[in-house]
């Protein structure tokens, strides 16, 4: 007799302990060990838990044996959770201050396990299947009839097989210059690059490679990867959009035909979990977005980050609030992989992490064609109108460069950070500007294909249909601004004989229409592409000479310490997308305020010393990041009397623990302060980065979770450790 063994488990639940079960070692066909899944009752509910300690015979006899309940089961047919996917849970759940089972619960959500649950009733199924069939042919009399069972046998083990070689299951080998026996040629600069990043490796900290646009820093990360899967490791490839990953997919699938899965949220739940029996399988360079940290990695020998400085990287909500940057250093401390973060616009934060002797910084300050950078021209739209320079959201001369453009055969890109429409409308009789109903934000007017129009929030999602008249009085309504598929609209009228096509959030919900549109634009078989910040990003158009930024001020008109910082960012990006062969670029920018620093820093000086010592100045003097860490308390209530009323007292309990190393601020409303028919309010805590920084931030946690437990309003607030 065996008798009861006791366990902890990790369940996906915002718990900070981990519960006791019990399993009885005659019933469960093995001793369950670190790792192992079994579905336990909670609170009423099941779910499918983690267990964490194998042996907690003495923890439990402590709190009482006979409370203890039993596992519902074990569930050896789902795959066993890693020793390094638990650490980086742990480690996730202590930097953004949540708990392990919430990271449990975004690597794993409910429709996954139950995707892997599925397929292992089905594998269960045919194992049995075939049991019975070698029974049968075993004990088969007649020629014919053991031949029609060796048929059957044969077409389930050839489906098993297929299904397998779908998902990429399968060992080989990896030959330096990947398994598509592409060749991958660096240049001098580039291969200099490439030596430096192997030494910064070496001393086992980040590399920070800081290339111009254009100057092949993909390249680069693909001679890494090759010899990184000819060593027998693996490689985890990050990118901060779904549209970058979609005309990667092509470049990186040449050399690594049967190492590549691309991983995005677009993608099925079935799809995932194929992915990831394939990751355990074989030899894999997975090329995803920010969630790809949390697959089941194994034997990870490299990790890349492109374009690090992104905020897409950044998931606000739910827990974990966690951005893939810095997770993806923590995954390469687990591993003692390789980690890359590549930019040729580097945060701030990285950046001082190379001052600070964190990270090593690598620079090509080269184009691989040895192009010049494109010149910067600021158009004064408020002059411009005034001598009646402007055709609706275009400008005179901003006209005649694409025509001139258009005539030399190059392409034109167009960035107007607004889709939709029109972002906003108004009466013309009583001035309402039409909201969402549960959130304090202006519908913005989208036209369908079709020709009808509809008023969406672009917050919650909610569409109302639009009449053209005033919700309030029944006047008529007027836009206010432009988005891209009116700046698309006006494009179509201005230049009759061009292709144009957009390219924004709505045209790449639609995978199809995005790659083609990509890849027309690609091919050069478009010559105008509109679109939104989409556009700005990693592509690679090589007949692309001008690019356009109409109504800029969107940009920097934002409540947040970084709105210069990022501005300048996407300006930057946008402006290195034109002009990436021998011939020189144009940057047009379209602003009422020609004079803005942001603008002024646009001069070509690649090292960006003026603009980055100003940010960091700036930073310093008001103790903003990198100097110190930020955290926002977020609340969040449909009751605004209540919502204020909290928020005001946790300020006021917070701030009478303020001292030199803590600072509290707020509470304040964001810009959009309801969201979903939740009010919101967020006091904002910045703590000095130093000795004590964990255990201010472990206090900071420990008051807030003690305001809430007390007035019973804790699942009003959440903590968001580095918000972007």
């Amino acid at each position: 007799m065996y008798g009861n063994r006791y366990i902890q488990v990790l369940l996906p639940l915002r718990l900070k302990w981990e519960p006791f079960y019990s399993y009885d070692a005659e019933l469960t066909p093995s001793q369950l060990a670190v790792g192992d899944r079994v579905r336990v009752e909670f609170s009423g509910k099941e779910y499918v838990a983690v267990v964490t300690v194998e042996e907690a015979s003495q923890e439990a006899a402590r709190i009482g044996l006979e409370k203890i309940k039993p596992i519902l089961e074990s569930l050896p047919s789902l795959a066993k959770i890693s020793r390094e996917e638990m650490a980086l849970w742990r480690q996730v759940a202590e930097y953004y201050l949540c708990t392990a089972g919430e990271v449990y619960k975004a690597a794993y959500p409910a429709g996954k396990i139950e995707e892997e649950e599925v397929k292992a009733r089905v594998a269960k199924r045919m194992e049995a299947r075939l049991e019975r069939l070698e029974d049968k042919i075993a004990r088969a009399r007649r020629e014919d009839t053991r031949a029609r069972y060796v048929a059957q046998r044969e077409e389930i083990l050839r489906s098993a097989q297929n299904d397998k070689v779908g998902e990429g299951a399968y060992e080989r080998e990896i030959p330096h210059t990947g398994s598509g026996g592409a060749a991958i040629e660096l240049s001098d600069a580039q291969e200099e690059a490439y030596s430096k990043i192997k030494e910064v490796f070496k001393t086992g900290k980040p590399a920070l490679l800081r290339g111009v646009t254009g100057s092949g820093k993909t390249e680069i990360y693909l001679k890494l990867a090759a010899e990184t899967l000819a060593r027998g490791k693996n490689v985890l490839y990050l990118v901060p959009e779904i549209a970058l990953s979609r005309q990667l997919e092509d470049r990186i699938k040449a050399i690594f035909p049967d190492e590549l899965r691309v991983v995005h949220s677009a993608e099925t739940l079935s799809s995932r979990t194929g992915t990831a029996e394939f990751m355990r399988d074989a030899p894999y360079l997975i090329l995803g977005t920010r969630s790809s940290v949390f697959l089941p990695h194994r034997n990870l020998g490299l990790i890349i980050v492109d374009e690090e400085n992104d905020q897409s990287y950044k998931q606000d909500n739910p827990a974990p609030r966690y951005n893939a940057r810095e997770t993806a250093i923590m995954l390469a401390g687990i591993f003692k992989a390789g980690i890359v973060l590549g930019s040729a616009t580097p945060s701030l934060e990285s950046l001082y992490n190379c001052q600070a002797g964190r990270f090593g910084l690598i620079e090509l300050k080269e184009r691989y064609f040895q192009a010049a950078d494109s010149d910067v021209e600021i158009i004064d739209t408020i002059a411009e109108r005034k001598k009646n320079g402007m055709v609706g959201d275009f400008s005179r001369k901003l006209i005649d460069r694409i025509n001139n453009c258009l005539a030399s055969s190059g392409q034109v890109a167009i960035l107007r950070e607004r889709r939709s429409y029109s972002p906003a409308l108004q009466c013309e009789e009583c001035g309402t500007i039409p909201k969402c109903d549960r959130c304090d934000a202006a519908l913005s007017l989208h036209l369908r294909e079709d020709g009808s129009s509809k008023l969406v929030c672009h917050y919650c999602g909610r569409v109302r249909e639009y009449t053209g008249k005033c919700p309030a009085c029944g006047g008529p309504m007027k836009p206010l601004g432009a988005g891209t598929q009116k700046i698309e609209e006006e494009a179509m009228r201005l230049f009759p004989g061009a292709r144009i096509a957009r390219l924004d959030s709505d045209s790449a919900r639609s995978r199809k229409l995005e790659t083609e549109t990509i890849k027309k634009f690609a091919d050069g078989e478009i010559d105008i592409l509109v679109g939104t910040r989409i556009v700005a990003k990693g592509f690679d158009f090589s007949g692309l000479s001008l690019v356009a930024v109409l109504q800029s001020d969107s940009l920097l008109g934002q409540q947040d310490y970084r709105a210069d910082e990022r501005a300048l960012h996407l300006l930057e990006q946008f402006r290195g997308r034109c002009g990436r062969r021998s011939e020189k670029g144009l940057l047009v920018i379209q602003t009422s305020q020609p004079e803005h620093p942001v603008y002024k820093t646009l001069t070509g000086d690649f090292d960006g010393n003026i603009s980055t010592t100003r940010f960091l100045s700036e930073r310093k003097l008001f103790g903003y990041p990198p100097y110190s860490r930020v955290i926002n308390v977020v609340f969040r209530d449909r009751n605004l009397p209540r919502v204020e009323l909290m928020s005001r007292k946790l300020a006021d309990v917070l701030k009478a623990s303020d001292s030199d190393g803590l600072r509290t601020i707020g509470p304040y409303s964001p810009a959009v302060d309801k969201v979903g028919g939740e009010n919101l309010r967020i006091i904002r805590v910045l703590l000095s980065k130093d000795s004590r920084l964990k255990a201010r931030k472990n206090g900071l946690a420990e008051a807030v979770e003690a305001f809430g437990k007390e007035r019973g309003y804790t699942s009003h607030i959440s903590l968001d450790v580095d918000p972007v």
